[in-house]
């Protein structure tokens, strides 16, 4: 049986662990069906900021990788607009059927957004629909759930869409708040988790995308 695979594009801006939680899941073979021929490959790395340890993962890795910062020259509908085509221009180099966004913080937008509508998913860390939009990410929403009182906290995978942590919710996984914890004790807890549900959260969008939905 011929193999079938999606191409993915991974987007990050930080340390990558979870891009890393990626790259192991597929070296341990779970974006391969099996018998079915159907697959999902990490075939690029974008970065939107030079230095992070990110790139130093895809390098390893053996995954190329592109830094595409923001052009600080421009207004900031432009500089998005800007950014969004130079990324969309790869993906069409790369033949990218997902892009996955592990910790990237730029707001894409344009004719991306379209070309990849209902193929794009993030990872926010919180419970969406709480603590979400735009400033809301990091140590910032940490802070704001502790700030809140909540009870419990978690991660989020879910569709992009034009919004900001607006799209369908995919996957969501939760962790208690602890008496004393601070923004970077939850954080941590939570990291966990999001190493967990952006790989399951993968898995399904390529058997989706690859079986039409069919799975």
């Amino acid at each position: 049986m011929n193999s079938i695979s999606v191409n993915i594009l991974v987007l990050v801006s930080g340390g990558g662990t979870n891009l890393q939680a990626l790259i192991d899941a597929e070296k341990a073979g779970r974006f391969s069906g099996g018998t079915s021929g159907l697959s999902g490959k990490i075939v690029a790395v974008v970065s939107d900021r030079a230095g992070v340890y990110a790139l130093e993962r895809a390098k390893l890795a053996g995954i190329p990788a592109f830094v595409e910062a923001l052009e600080k020259t421009l207004t900031k509908p432009e500089r998005r607009r800007d950014l969004s085509d130079r990324i969309l221009k790869i993906c069409q180099e790369q033949d990218i059927g997902l892009i996955i966004y592990a910790g990237f913080l730029s707001i894409l937008t344009g004719e991306l957004i379209e070309a990849y509508a209902g193929k794009m998913i993030n990872i926010h860390p919180s419970l969406l629909p709480k603590f979400g939009g735009q400033g809301m990410y990091g140590e910032r929403v940490h802070q704001a759930v502790l700030a809140s009182g909540e009870k419990e906290s978690g991660c989020t995978v879910h569709i992009v869409d034009a919004g900001t942590d607006t799209g369908p919710i995919l996957i969501q996984r939760t962790v208690p708040v602890l008496a004393g914890d601070t923004a970077d004790t939850l954080a941590e807890r939570i990291h966990r988790e999001e190493h967990i549900a952006i790989v399951d959260a993968a898995i399904m969008m390529v058997t989706n995308i690859l079986t039409g939905g069919k799975s």
